[in-house]
Formats: C-alpha cells, sequence, structure tokens
C-alpha cells in the first residue's frame, strides 16, 4: 500500500492505494484537514481616489497576470491592451472595451486571477 496527499482544488485528500491483485477494494479518499487554506487574490488598490470607474474591465477566464500596460489615470482607445493574462499556457490580451481613462487597476503583475474578477475600470 502506499499513502499520497493530494490537493485538488484548494482541498487537502490523503489516499492510500492498494497495489496488486484482483478482487482488491480501494476506500474513498478521506478529507484531511487544509494545512493553510488558499489566499484569495485580493485587489489591490491601485485606484485613484474617487475608485473605480464606470465600466469594468473582468477577466473572461481564471489565469495569471503577466504583465499591466496601463496605469491609472492613462487615456486609452477601443482595442488597446490594458494587461496580458496567461491561461492555459496561452498568452491573453485584456483590451480597453471602449475609448476612455484607465480609472483603476485592480492587479498586479503574478496575481492569479478567477473569472469574473474586476481587473480594470475605465471612465
Amino acid at each position: 500500500m502506499k499513502n499520497y496527499t493530494i490537493t485538488v482544488n484548494g482541498n487537502v485528500y490523503d489516499v492510500t492505494v492498494e497495489e496488486g491483485g484482483q478482487g482488491s477494494t480501494g476506500t474513498a479518499p478521506k478529507a484531511a484537514p487544509k494545512a493553510a487554506a488558499p489566499k484569495a487574490a485580493a485587489p489591490k488598490a491601485a485606484a485613484p481616489a474617487g475608485g473605480a470607474g464606470a465600466v469594468k474591465i473582468n477577466a473572461p477566464m481564471p489565469g495569471k497576470i503577466l504583465s499591466v500596460k496601463a496605469s491609472a489615470g492613462q487615456a486609452v482607445k477601443k482595442g488597446d491592451v490594458i494587461m496580458v493574462l496567461e491561461a492555459m499556457k496561452m498568452e491573453n490580451e485584456i483590451v480597453a472595451p471602449q475609448d476612455g481613462t484607465v480609472a483603476g487597476i485592480n492587479v498586479a503583475a503574478g496575481d492569479s486571477v478567477e473569472a469574473g474578477a474586476v481587473l480594470a475600470s475605465l471612465n
């Protein structure tokens, strides 16, 4: 028998695997106490006083922010790259949905984000 500790979606499981023959029955994995709860990606307040803008730019999928190309107060045109999001080993450009001024950037390079998270806002 071999024992493994497996983490799936932040849940830690201790699993015992029996080796060998026919007729061996496996046991259901038992949830182990979490060693440390994964920290949620807390938005970093990069917005100037006055807060969020009227147009929110959300993450289309979960991933990791590789780079932030725009900064708060910067004027952008529709289609300008705001940041680059890596998901499934692909780099995805997050672009401005319309002309405007960046009101705030809520993430930094290296942050992990979930689908639908507010990445930035425009005025």
